[in-house]
């Protein structure tokens, strides 16, 4: 039976919908991602201001809808809009990026409360000081995505043979680094990419490790290829950021 939800959320995604409405797509801590139309949002005089916008995050009340996942946006109340990450073209890239990727990997109603705390650090970060805005955080982001979902690819020993040396491979089918015996099929990691994936994983997203372009390239490819091969998702590539994304210390 349809009734009332009250969810907090982050809007994920921002679409107009015939000549005044909009559809918003959203991640909740509680009933994972879900969809909503905000009808007579986009008139001049609304009710929702301007809330219904990407990365804002608000105290939603919807009408749940009988017959569809489509649900009615019936009242909404900022939590935070995040108005300095909005200030810079970086941050409000990888702000993209960030929900884009949530939105990939998660799509489903199914609650992750981690994921939407994850996506809420991430957003307040990226207000808080737009420099973080850098290649190297989109793919700390994106590892502990990975990790939150149950597919952190295996860093510590070899994922086909369990092998602890010589780890300088990886291979997004065996789900993880690959050691000199196994790696036929996988692509050279390196040491400073296979060092800044663990770094990451470990560090929070303020401190995610520094390195250089094709550490960050072949970390970012390790990332991809892990997504595909066990969630069947594509993601966006994520962007250089600033100009301190690719400059090791």
């Amino acid at each position: 039976m349809a009734g009332t939800i009250k969810a907090e959320a982050v809007v994920l995604r921002s679409i107009r919908y015939g000549e005044a409405d909009r559809i918003v797509h959203c991640y909740t801590p509680d009933r994972g991602r879900l969809s909503a139309i905000a009808k007579g949002s986009r008139r001049t005089k609304t009710r929702f201001g301007g809330r219904l916008e990407p990365f804002f995050r608000l105290r939603l009340v919807l009408h749940e809808s009988r017959s569809s996942d489509l649900h009615t946006v019936t009242a909404a109340e900022t939590v935070d809009g995040y108005p300095h990450l909005r200030a810079s073209g970086p941050a409000l890239d990888s702000a993209a990026r960030a929900c884009d990727a949530v939105s990939r990997l998660f799509e489903t109603d199914e609650p992750h409360e981690g994921v939407f705390h994850l996506l809420c650090n991430e957003l307040a970060l990226l207000d808080r000081d737009p420099a973080q805005a850098t290649h190297a955080n989109q793919l700390a982001f994106r590892l502990k995505l990975l990790l939150a979902a149950g597919l952190a690819p295996a860093l510590s020993s070899c994922a086909s043979c369990g092998e602890r040396e010589q780890l300088h491979g990886f291979s997004g089918a065996a789900g993880g680094v690959v050691c000199e015996a196994c790696e036929a099929s996988a692509f050279p990691l390196g040491e400073a990419a296979h060092a800044f994936l663990v770094d990451a994983l470990g560090a929070p997203l303020a401190d995610a490790p520094a390195a250089d372009a094709r550490t960050l390239a072949r970390a970012e490819r390790a990332l991809h290829d892990t997504a595909e091969h066990h969630a069947g998702v594509r993601w966006r590539a994520a962007s250089p950021g600033t100009a301190a994304a690719t400059m090791a210390p």
